[in-house]
């Protein structure tokens, strides 16, 4: 668990108030910063804060203010706009239940916390509310003044925690009716979707693990820097090169028996129905208009 709690407050549903603290679920790991330095002398950068009038400030005389006119200033205490936050802005105050596919993955902006009890008190109504929402499989959509601005977030049960998914709201979000000019409709054939779905199938394993996917650039940058340390040459691996298939349906076909190779597959499914018959395929959403 995080040593420090990145926000505290209440869950609120109606008149059901559970203390929580947030701690963020991402960590920056093994993230690798690369610096910017003089190219000549290899002297690292430095980014100063400078007042025109006194010259380099430290960060203690550094304060946040509003300019409201030209050239004039109010300044803003930190304290001041913790006053401004009422009892509703420390709440996850949340205004409805829905079903977890309702809402489009677009809305997720990429940013979660893991919310837990705060004190003892919270513990009974947060355990109710986590299996409640669990049985009947449903997702909470609340808002929350976090940051210093409103947010509209997503608390869902994961695992035996809530978990709280920072969203953005809907006039941020680019619909996709805006590119629908430019979405493709051309006729498929039966042949061809047959077989991308035998090429879908064959890359759907029957367990999924996340884990596997790993940050292998970093890696690679791990060992580019440890070489060039130890004043090792950088040789590039030959690339690979495949033969490009120009043709959609031998693109297909190969592509389902490589999946076929690679997953040990005993057993040859059966080949597409009516390949050498087959009639184009019209896009669903094309109607025939009325004359």
């Amino acid at each position: 668990m995080a040593a420090r709690s990145s926000w505290k407050g209440f869950l609120r549903l109606s008149l059901v108030s559970i203390p929580v603290k947030a701690y963020t679920a991402t960590s920056s790991g093994a993230e690798i910063h690369l610096n910017q330095i003089h190219v000549d002398c290899h002297s690292r950068i430095k980014y100063q804060k400078v007042c025109p009038i006194h010259g380099e400030l430290s960060s203690d005389a550094i304060v946040s203010g509003y300019e409201f006119a030209k050239g004039q200033f109010v300044v803003i205490d930190p304290d001041e706009l913790d006053k401004l936050r009422t009892e509703s802005d420390k709440a996850i105050q949340i205004d409805s239940f829905i079903a977890p596919s309702s809402l489009d993955p677009a809305y997720f902006n990429g940013r979660t916390y893991y919310l837990l009890p705060d004190g003892p008190i919270g513990q009974k109504p947060y355990a109710l509310l986590h299996q409640g929402m669990k049985e009947l499989e449903r997702v909470a959509i609340a808002q929350v003044v976090m940051h210093g601005k409103e947010q509209v977030v997503m608390v869902r049960p994961l695992d035996k925690l809530l978990a709280m998914s920072m969203l953005s709201f809907d006039s941020q979000v680019v619909k996709p009716t805006s590119f629908e000019e430019d979405a493709p409709t051309q006729e498929v054939s039966d042949a061809e979707l047959d077989l991308v779905k035998m090429l879908i199938k064959g890359q759907t394993p029957k367990t999924f693990d996340f884990a596997k996917y790993q940050d292998v650039y970093t890696q690679k940058l791990t060992q580019l820097i440890e070489a060039k340390v130890e004043g090792k040459e950088i040789v590039s691996p030959p690339a690979h090169e495949e033969a490009q298939v120009i043709n959609l349906m031998d693109a297909l076909k190969q592509s389902v028996a490589r999946v076929k190779q690679e997953s040990g597959a005993e057993e040859e499914a059966a080949p597409p129905k009516k390949m050498a018959k087959s009639q184009p395929r019209k896009p669903a959403e094309r109607k025939r208009k009325s004359s």
